[in-house]
């Protein structure tokens, strides 16, 4: 299974509740955090939910 890096480089004050429950649900909390996640399809559609708050790098 390929992996990708999500870093947080924004913060989520003023965002809608939605996206804050997003970036919860995919493990970033704080700015400068990275996670490691799966690709496939329902991580890929929360980070577009959320791409202008977070970066994605494959590994």
């Amino acid at each position: 299974m390929k992996y990708c890096r999500c870093v947080q480089y924004r913060s989520s004050i003023r965002v809608c509740e939605a996206q804050k429950k997003i970036l919860r649900a995919l493990g970033l909390r704080k700015l400068g955090k990275s996670k490691m996640l799966p690709i496939c399809p329902s991580v890929l559609g929360m980070v577009h939910k959320v791409k202008h708050l977070v970066r994605m790098e494959l590994c």
